[in-house]
């Protein structure tokens, strides 16, 4: 929509409001094209609904943990590649060695982040996003591994070589942000996220249930939409505008990869409310007793 230069649904929501003759056919059509879009969408659900009659809630919420994993791993594996090549092609800027190795032309369509991102990092995704679908390794323990090496790298060449470049630490700031933030969905259905709480250990598994129920419905679908709307809103929100506009470093020498950093947040919120709705349809079947859910316990697999 952004890149497209379409106006949005909110232009022809506050056309109401303005003194204005006509209404623009972009906005015509793509109100129509997003009415057309939740038909299909509702008559599609409506259909498999009635035509699976035999698929419960477990079968559904395990669906959408796959779906949360598969976003998980096509983003480990994204962050991994784009760090390896971005941080090579940046050490070959350093020490003059671009050029020679791929030509004057090619060396300065690297030097501009809207073509490095378009032609390097955007195809390098789209594999990533094939591994994954083969891959079933999230390889968490081996992006922090990887966080540790480039860090121990930086000390080993700083203070034994006196070498330390700006896209050293841009690497351990992409790998670790992208280590923290896609992990939550993973550590959510792990049940490794800490409760601040002195009562939920003792309850029931359905009042348990019920609990979960209501946090996931009022805590934390409601944040995962939050950071989606407020951040995605406009060309101008704080998650959609350094992607639109390839932002980079101050540092010349740097990484090509802040504008990436700003789309953790997308992964880290779609992961997470995919994730939160399996936990939330496995709650529900604890608390209609399907058949199955003993031996889910509060919601936990």
């Amino acid at each position: 929509m952004f890149w497209l230069e379409v106006p949005g649904v909110d232009a022809l929501i506050g056309h109401f409001g303005e003194e204005q003759a006509t209404l623009e056919t972009s906005q015509l059509l793509q109100t129509a094209g997003f009415i057309v879009f939740c038909i299909v969408v509702c008559g599609y659900l409506l259909r498999k609904v009635k035509s699976t009659p035999d698929v419960t809630l477990q079968k559904d919420s395990e669906k959408y943990a796959r779906w949360a994993a598969y976003i998980v791993r096509a983003a480990f594996w994204s962050i991994f590649l784009v760090g390896i090549v971005d941080g090579v092609i940046s050490f070959l800027r350093i020490e003059n060695l671009l050029t020679p190795m791929v030509g004057e032309t090619m060396s300065q369509n690297l030097d501009q982040a809207r073509w490095r991102g378009t032609f390097v990092h955007y195809p390098i995704i789209a594999l990533s996003m094939v591994i994954a679908w083969f891959s079933r390794s999230l390889g968490f323990i081996w992006l922090a591994f990887l966080v540790v090496i480039a860090e121990f790298g930086i000390v080993l060449s700083s203070f034994i070589f006196s070498y330390e470049q700006a896209f050293m630490g841009d690497l351990v700031r992409f790998w670790y942000a992208g280590l923290f933030l896609f992990a939550s969905a993973y550590t959510l259905v792990e049940g490794g996220h800490v409760r601040v709480d002195v009562l939920y250990a003792g309850l029931h598994r359905r009042t348990k249930a019920w609990v979960n129920t209501i946090g996931c419905l009022l805590l934390g679908l409601p944040l995962c939409w939050t950071i989606l709307t407020l951040g995605m809103d406009t060309k101008q929100s704080s998650l959609i505008s350094p992607i639109y506009n390839f932002e980079m470093s101050q540092s010349g020498y740097g990484m090509y990869v802040k504008y990436l950093m700003a789309s953790f947040l997308v992964v880290f919120a779609a992961s997470m409310a995919f994730q939160f709705i399996s936990y939330l349809l496995n709650n529900i079947a604890i608390i209609t007793n399907e058949p199955g859910s003993e031996a889910l316990e509060g919601g936990e697999e």
